[in-house]
C-alpha cells in the first residue's frame, strides 16, 4: 500500500477535551473568583431541572459561556450564568468558560435582567424584583421618574419610563405596575404568590398595608383561608379611618367580609378524640374536659375584650 508522505495529524486540543466552547473573547475563569450578582432577583434552585443541567454539563461540558464583569479586587461578578455556575460547582470543576465584559453598575443590571427574562418559567417574585432593578437602572441613566406616581390604567404620553419598560419586558403597563407593587410584600406573603395560593390582584392590594398588618394578615391566612380581594378592600377602608388596628379587629373585619358559606359554623364543632388526647389525661371524663375547655374559653374571651377596649 502506498504511503501518504507528509500528511499532518490533527491533535485534539485541551479545550476540546474539556468541552470549552470556541467563542471569541471566551476565557476560562476560576470558579472561586466569581461572585454572584449583588441582590440577584432570580432564584437558583437545586431541583429536577438543575439535576438535568448537571448531567448535561458532565456529558457535554459548558456549551454556552457565562458572562462576568471584572471587579477591582481581581475577582469577577456574575452577570449571566448563575445556574451554570451552580452546576459546575456541584460537579466539582475549578474553572468555567466565561466572557468578560466591562459593564458599569447600571449596564450590568440591564444585561443581567434581560438575559434572565429569556427563561420559560419565572416566578412573580423574580419578575417583581427584576423589573424594579431594571427600572431603577433606567432612571439613573436619565429616564423620567414617573413610574410610581401614575395610577394603573391611566393613558400616558409616549416616552414615559413605565411605557418603555413595559414594552421591553413584554408586559402591559398595568401588569408592570402590579408586579412592581409586589416588592412591598413581606416574604411569607410573597411566597404565597409564587405558590399561586394568593392571587396577584389580591397581593397588590395587600402591598399597600404596612409590614405589621401584613404579618397579622399572614397569620390569619395560615389559621383560616387565603383572603379574597374584597376582604382586603374592607381592611384598607378601616385603616383609612384608623391609624392602627389590633389583631382581633383585623380578624373581625376579615371574618365579616369572608365568603358567606359558613352560616352554620356555630351549630356544631367537632374535635376528634385523637386531638383531645394530646391535652387531657386518659382518665378525664367528658364533663371534666368540657369544664376545662369552657374555663379556658372564658379566660380567652376576657383577655380579648380587654384588648379591644
Amino acid at each position: 500500500m502506498a504511503k501518504r508522505v507528509g500528511q499532518k495529524i490533527k491533535m485534539t486540543s485541551i479545550d476540546e477535551l474539556l468541552c470549552v466552547p470556541s467563542v471569541a473573547g471566551c476565557d476560562e475563569i476560576e470558579v472561586a473568583k466569581i461572585r454572584p450578582f449583588k441582590d440577584h432577583p432570580f432564584k437558583v434552585l437545586d431541583d429536577e431541572k438543575m439535576h438535568e443541567r448537571v448531567e448535561s454539563i458532565m456529558l457535554n461540558g459548558v456549551l454556552v459561556p457565562v458572562t462576568v464583569r471584572p471587579l477591582e479586587d481581581g475577582n469577577y461578578e456574575m452577570i449571566s450564568g448563575h445556574r451554570r455556575l451552580f452546576a459546575v460547582k456541584e460537579i466539582g470543576l475549578e474553572r468555567i468558560p466565561a466572557i468578560v465584559k466591562k459593564y458599569d453598575d447600571d449596564e450590568a443590571v440591564l444585561v443581567m435582567v434581560d438575559s434572565n427574562l429569556q427563561r420559560e418559567e419565572i416566578l412573580p417574585s423574580e419578575k417583581a424584583f427584576a423589573y424594579k432593578m431594571r427600572y431603577d437602572a433606567m432612571r439613573r441613566q436619565g429616564q423620567r421618574n414617573d413610574l410610581t406616581s401614575s395610577r394603573i390604567g391611566t393613558k400616558l404620553p409616549e416616552g414615559r419610563a413605565d411605557d418603555e419598560l413595559a414594552e421591553k419586558v413584554g408586559e402591559s403597563r398595568g401588569q408592570l405596575h402590579r408586579y412592581l407593587r409586589l416588592v412591598e410584600l413581606i416574604s411569607p406573603i410573597l411566597e404565597l404568590v409564587d405558590k399561586k395560593a394568593l392571587a396577584l390582584a389580591t397581593a397588590v392590594e395587600v402591598s399597600f398595608l404596612d409590614n405589621e398588618v401584613q404579618q397579622m394578615l399572614y397569620e390569619y391566612m395560615c389559621e383560616n383561608e387565603i383572603c379574597k380581594t374584597f376582604q382586603i378592600f374592607a381592611l384598607r377602608d378601616y385603616l383609612k379611618e384608623n391609624d392602627t388596628i389590633t389583631k382581633m379587629e383585623l380578624i373581625r373585619i376579615l371574618n365579616e367580609n369572608a365568603p358567606k358559606d359558613e352560616s352554620n359554623r356555630f351549630q356544631q364543632l367537632t374535635i376528634t378524640k385523637k386531638k383531645l388526647q394530646e391535652y387531657f389525661p386518659p382518665f378525664y371524663t367528658k364533663s371534666q374536659m368540657e369544664k376545662v375547655l369552657f374555663s379556658l374559653l372564658e379566660e380567652w374571651k376576657k383577655n380579648n375584650d380587654e384588648a379591644g377596649s
